[in-house]
């Protein structure tokens, strides 16, 4: 039992089924995905497309319906030349909210996060070492001046703890990883404000700690030596959650 998915000339033929509008939903992800559909392409009316497809209207319309909240697809009523359903350019807070979601949501061991995190981060070191602005350090050693003020309360540490590291990223100018970063970063914000509260009279030391590891990040980005700056980020986020207990994971 069939309806209709892409042929080999970048068509469309039946697709199964159970579960359509999911079904339908793949149908236009392999048309994107395989460069039959760009940004600003504009789809088949829903009833066409259902025909074309050989499902209810109702499926496609709920397909639809589920692209434009996650940002692929933008739909507007009316007859004019912005009207119908067109391809969107999924925005990297799209991208960001749905990664995070997914880091949120699947409960990684620690070893996960802690490794990808690495991975990542080390990355953004060196290229942010080779090439980042003088704006984009100052906006770092902004951040490190609130950070050492001595009224800042936890929460807003745990903020700028967040975009120190979305800065970096963003530093090292790559709009993927920095979107992952940001993404898994993200993801922490909640049980690391929990963690810090835990903390309780070692909490002042901890930031101590935090703050030093931040500057001579910095410091290396400064110098332009690429390997310390990786070095040093590696260090970082190993020894923070050697020394943070009750994260246990990114959920």
């Amino acid at each position: 039992m069939t309806g209709s998915e892409i042929d080999e000339r970048g068509g469309w033929r039946p697709v199964a089924r159970a579960r359509t509008y999911e079904l339908v939903i793949d149908r236009i992800e392999e048309q994107i995905v395989g460069g039959q559909l760009g940004v600003g392409d504009r789809l088949p009316p829903e009833r066409e497309l259902a025909q074309m497809l050989g499902v209810s209207r109702a499926a496609v319309r709920e397909a639809f319906r589920a692209l434009e909240a996650q940002g692929v697809l933008r739909m507007a009523v009316g007859t004019g030349p912005d009207s119908g359903t067109t391809v969107a350019a999924l925005t990297s807070q799209a991208l960001t909210r749905l990664l995070r979601l997914h880091v949120g949501l699947a409960n990684f061991p620690l070893r996960d996060v802690v490794e990808a995190r690495v991975a990542l981060e080390r990355a953004s070191a060196r290229s942010a070492a080779q090439g980042a602005s003088a704006e984009d350090l100052a906006e770092l050693d902004a951040m490190l001046a609130e950070m050492d003020d001595p009224e800042l309360d936890r929460d807003r540490f745990n903020e700028l703890d967040t975009a120190f590291h979305v800065g970096l990223a963003e530093a090292g100018g790559n709009r993927l990883v920095a979107d992952m970063t940001t993404a898994i970063r993200e993801s922490l914000r909640r049980p690391l404000r929990q963690a810090f509260h835990d903390l309780g009279d070692a909490w002042e030391v901890i930031a101590a700690g935090l703050r030093e590891d931040h500057r001579r990040i910095v410091a290396a980005l400064r110098e332009g030596d690429a390997d310390l700056a990786e070095q040093r980020v590696e260090e970082h986020i190993r020894g923070f959650y050697a020394k943070i207990p009750g994260i246990g994971s990114a959920g």
